[in-house]
């Protein structure tokens, strides 16, 4: 069995999620999750970059248009944040439409509406 892409960085941003789903519980704005990460990341000494524009690229050519992740974290790992009831599938296809039109190798998805935390790894299989 082959060793998961960015193991130790996505079990340290994970534990991020729980200590600020711990202290906050469910129910804020992504807003107020995104403002506390900030704080936590730099607490557990996580490298991020908050609102990062992201190229796009499509058969290799960069596109004019760009997106704004919610974080990039250790320059590789795209951060989507969530605040509503469930996740849904058009949220999971987002994060992996960001993989593959950013060539970033992994994405996770994180929901802090829910009573427990929900989050989701994905991976670009195109790279």
């Amino acid at each position: 069995m082959s060793p998961l892409l960015f193991e130790e960085e996505t079990y340290k941003i994970i534990g991020a999620y729980m200590m600020v789903h711990k202290n906050l519980g469910s129910g804020f704005l992504e807003s107020v999750y995104q403002e506390v990460l900030t704080k936590e990341f730099r607490k557990q000494e996580i490298p991020f970059q908050e609102q990062k524009k992201l190229e796009l690229y499509y058969e290799g050519q960069k596109l004019n248009k760009y997106f704004k992740t919610d974080f990039l974290c250790y320059d590789s790992i795209i951060i989507e944040l969530k605040s509503v009831s469930f996740l849904n599938k058009n949220m999971e296809n987002q994060i992996i439409n960001y993989l593959k039109a950013t060539n970033k190798e992994v994405g996770l998805l994180v929901n802090f509406g829910e009573k427990s935390l929900k989050w989701k790894r994905f991976i670009n299989t195109l790279n």
